[in-house]
């Protein structure tokens, strides 16, 4: 069991992973990816159990992906477009609702897609914004465009009430364990656009193959 001192976030961990992320083609690599979102863990459990929804659903959606990672069919799994490619051509996605494959690569790599851009769009306001600023408002705003559509409204409203219990922006800026406000802000201006970026090729490709509605 990993001792407190390992799960304290820290964005560094959040840069790295997703600095690794993409190959000279711009393919992206679950290995990384998944430390990505490791950090990202961390990030939501130190915001506290109000999250404790979201959280939970991201941590078995990450195990669920290593163990593909790591399973038979390992090989398979290196990047995103070799998983979609994998899947689709062995009938392992669930494309009906007939939930045959309830826990197929592209299914749960979606949820955490979905999640991302939550992430991404809350980290993006934190940089911009100014010391006073709702981090209250920040984070519904970014939900209410992203994860709040594929969400029923029950789970809405608990992350509205969860919202409205967040820290303000300094008491952010200190949980990212990387210095001065101002080093935050350059970090964040470094990884964000590198979430971003792994987010839209992942977008375009589920796009393309019709999956980003998968039930």
């Amino acid at each position: 069991m990993a001792g407190s001192e390992n799960q304290t976030f820290c964005l560094q961990e959040v840069l790295d992973g997703f600095k690794l992320c993409l190959s000279p083609d711009k393919e992206v690599y679950m290995e990384h990816y998944v430390s990505g979102w490791r950090g990202l863990i961390k990030f939501l459990n130190s915001l506290g159990s109000v999250f404790g929804f979201i959280t939970r659903d991201v941590v078995s959606k990450v195990q669920i992906l290593v163990g593909l990672m790591n399973g038979a069919n390992s090989s398979q799994y290196v990047t995103v477009q070799s998983m979609v490619q994998y899947e689709l051509q062995n009938q392992q996605v669930d494309l009906t609702m007939t939930g045959v494959h309830p826990q197929s690569g592209c299914r749960t790599l979606l949820r955490l897609h979905r999640a991302l851009r939550w992430l991404e769009l809350f980290l993006e306001r934190l940089r911009i914004s100014t010391e006073d600023g709702k981090t209250s408002v920040m984070c519904s705003e970014a939900y209410n465009e992203s994860l709040a559509q594929h969400h029923p409204w029950m789970v809405r409203k608990l992350a509205g009430m969860a919202f409205l219990v967040l820290p303000g922006r300094p008491a952010f800026f200190d949980i990212m364990n990387v210095g001065p406000p101002e080093q935050v802000v350059a970090m964040l201006g470094e990884a964000v656009p590198l979430i971003s970026e792994v987010y839209q090729i992942t977008e375009e490709l589920y796009a393309k193959h019709n999956l980003l509605d998968l039930p």
